[in-house]
């Protein structure tokens, strides 16, 4: 047998027992469709394995990758599974067309090299076959994947550059949102279409009447208005189609600062995501963006009404966080709906409402924990007491002359809070330079003096202690510091005193204007509910009221009759029957706990329900007999005895509304009548009287 030569012999019976395993991969669908002859380069290094032994049927073809980026190892499940088999040793060979089809970081690259040098595995690409255990052939593996990593960083700053130029100069041409386009000169104009242009200012408009983005959709959907949106891809790329409106496509126009008439460029940045490696958008603070030009163009609102809406859009979005502060005014009648504190476990409360006959009634409840444990909720609050507590104190309290006192006291209270920062920062300064110094003393001690080694790390570590604790604690106070009123909020607050008493007096206002008042002169309330119910207030500039209620009563209690009716019907049931009291009551001016006039009726109600004795029942206590007990006693009829009592016989009192009546005993002498009819006289008989003889007839 021959011995090989050249690059084949560098195949041993070792690797051709194994598989070969082709990598084929393009950077994008763009490539994939257009550049297919670099495809059909890839797909033919599979002659290339067959020549050097591989039989075809052991040649495994893996081009799932196509369209990624070699730039990272995530999201290629090729190449994932390339690395597997090798690391496995199922491979005897890896085939690819270019160092970069397989990688282009060198991290990737290099974990691959080392893998196929433990396994024993060949790598063949255009230009030679290379064996990663030999020294010159790693050597050049590995400068090949340096220059394919550079390579890309070169093509990323060479398309970059010329983009970022034109962007820092505002003259980029990038795609615009609905409602905006270019003129034929390259200048950024409103849509002339007037449909598209009022669907646009509809979205802002709604927005500052609700101030939520949902509510917007809502209104959107409920008017039947669509949105417009312009196709991006496809073969009808560039037309307008009209949908019904989403939420997400209300955000991107409120969130978009190009209807402010501003242009910018990186206002998002694609960064890997910790943990997965993945890269996705970041949103960057606006000074870190790359280009940022105020009134570049004409647009649908200000700057000033961007910054206002981004403020309110992201106090919104904290009601879906834990602590739920602050979501958008709603339609409800709860006025401090979103700015409750629980008194008890300090959580948020949220708001139930309850149906009362034609309107609803609020109450604040704090069940966060039983949500989350299982637990019965904390607390329940009723809300309307709370609320016209709240809105007497901020009509009482709201004049000009206590508002400027509590801007006052709001400046004094930020400045303090500016001051106790900064001491709370020297704080962590000076607790970092004890680190550092106790780090130097560590670093200059001789290793293998151990003793006085073993001491300076402690002090170390005890430095390093204290820099955490004192860094966690500025950090928290900073966090739960109270926000610095600006100018805006000085100035609409100084308005508001004039016209609040009128405004918050007046029907017609709604209760989410209502609750916009409060929230931009209430912080929070904190409710306890004891054998009272107490509200802390905490107003905007600083003041602290705290508000005592009773708690209202149930409505089985609201419906009770009054006490002092009750105590009038049980002292009239002596001398009257239940017709009479409510007669007599309702001639003094009493009513039922419904707010009814008083009957017979409801009187035996009362009765019955307060347990009171009736009338027949108190008379049968003083020993006055019933019809049937007298009528048994004196042997008689019961008509007999009404007769007699209407004859003056008898005697006796009004048992109850039916006219009956109850009868006093009778008098031992009582003189009785006679019973029927009097006896009809016998006339004198006028026969001659015949003298009898012995022995005859008569």
């Amino acid at each position: 047998m021959d011995p090989l030569f050249g690059p084949a012999a560098k195949v041993t019976a070792a690797h051709l027992a194994r598989d070969a395993y082709l990598y084929i991969r393009q950077s994008s669908l763009k490539q994939v469709l257009n550049n297919t002859e670099s495809t059909v380069r890839q797909y033919g290094l599979k002659e290339r394995a067959i020549a050097l032994g591989w039989p075809a049927d052991r040649i495994h073809v893996i081009d799932t990758d196509q369209g990624q980026s070699g730039a990272s190892a995530a999201d290629r499940e090729g190449f994932q599974r390339l690395v597997t088999e090798v690391g496995m040793g199922h491979a005897g060979i890896v085939l690819g067309l270019e160092v970069s089809r397989l990688a282009r970081n060198n991290t990737d690259w290099h974990r691959l090299l080392e893998i196929c040098a433990m396994a024993g595995t060949l790598i063949l690409d255009e230009d030679g076959l290379y064996d990663p255990c030999d020294f010159n052939d790693r050597l050049l593996l590995g400068l090949k994947g340096t220059m394919s990593e550079a390579e890309l960083h070169l093509l990323k700053a060479r398309l970059r550059g010329g983009q970022l130029s034109k962007a820092r100069r505002g003259e980029l041409i990038s795609p615009l949102p609905i409602g905006l386009v270019y003129d034929p000169s390259g200048k950024v104009v409103l849509d002339p279409d007037t449909a598209i242009q009022q669907a646009i200012r509809a979205v802002f408009e709604l927005f500052d009447a609700t101030g939520s983005a949902t509510a917007v959709v809502k209104s959107f959907n409920a008017e039947g208005l669509r949105l417009p949106r312009r196709l991006a891809h496809g073969p009808d790329k560039g037309k307008v189609v009209w949908a019904p409106a989403q939420h997400s496509r209300i955000l991107q126009i409120l969130h978009n600062p190009r209807y402010a008439g501003a242009f910018f460029y990186g206002r998002y940045q694609h960064r890997p995501t910790p943990g997965t490696g993945k890269s996705g958008p970041r949103l960057q603070p606006r000074e870190q963006w790359v280009a940022f030009f105020p009134d570049h163009h004409p647009g649908y609102i200000t700057l000033e009404k961007y910054d206002a809406n981004q403020a309110k859009l992201a106090a919104n979005a904290t009601a879906h966080g834990k602590d739920r502060r602050h979501g958008p005014p709603r339609e409800g009648p709860a006025l401090l709906q979103g700015i409750v504190l629980c008194g008890i476990c300090g959580r948020r409360m949220t708001v139930r409402y309850h149906q009362r006959k034609d309107r609803l009634e609020p109450e604040y409840v704090c069940q966060a924990k039983g949500i989350q444990y299982g637990s019965p909720i904390c607390q329940r609050v009723h809300g309307a007491v709370v609320d016209d507590a709240v809105g007497d104190l901020l009509v009482t309290a709201l004049t000009p002359h206590a508002i400027q006192a509590a801007l006052a006291v709001a400046d004094e209270l930020a400045a303090r809070a500016e001051e106790a920062d900064r001491l709370r920062a020297a704080a962590v300064e000076r607790a970092q330079y004890q680190a550092d110094l106790a780090r130097r003393r560590y670093l200059a001690v001789d290793p293998d003096n151990r003793l006085v080694a073993t001491s300076l790390e402690a002090d170390w570590n005890q430095a390093l202690r204290d820099v955490a604790e004192a860094t966690d604690t500025y950090e928290k106070a900073k966090n739960t510091a109270t926000g610095v009123l600006d100018d805006a909020q000085r100035a609409r607050i100084t308005a508001l005193a004039r016209d609040f008493p009128a405004l918050w007096a007046n029907p017609d206002t709604p209760d989410r204007e209502r609750k916009r008042l409060v929230r931009l002169l209430v912080t929070d309330v904190t409710l306890i509910r004891a054998e009272q119910i107490t509200a802390h207030v905490r107003l905007t500039g600083g003041q602290e009221h705290t508000l005592v209620r009773p708690i209202p009563l149930a409505s089985w209690q609201i419906r009770q009759t009054p006490p002092e009716v009750v105590a009038a019907i049980d002292q009239l049931l002596d001398d009257h029957t239940d017709g009479q009291i409510a007669a007599i009551l309702t001639e003094r001016g009493h009513v039922s706990g419904l707010g009814q006039a008083l009957s017979p009726g409801i009187v035996k109600h009362i009765r019955r329900a307060y347990r009171l004795r009736s009338h027949p029942q108190r008379l049968a206590d003083q020993g006055i007999l019933s019809l049937r007990e007298i009528a048994r006693q004196l042997d008689i009829g019961l008509s007999t005895v009404k007769h007699w009592r209407d004859r003056g016989l008898l005697t006796g009192r009004l048992a109850n509304d039916k006219g009956e009546y109850l009868y006093h005993p009778p008098p031992p002498d009582l003189a009785r009548p006679r019973i029927g009819r009097p006896p009809r006289p016998r006339p004198a008989p006028d026969e001659t009287p015949i003298e009898s003889a012995q022995g005859g007839a008569v």
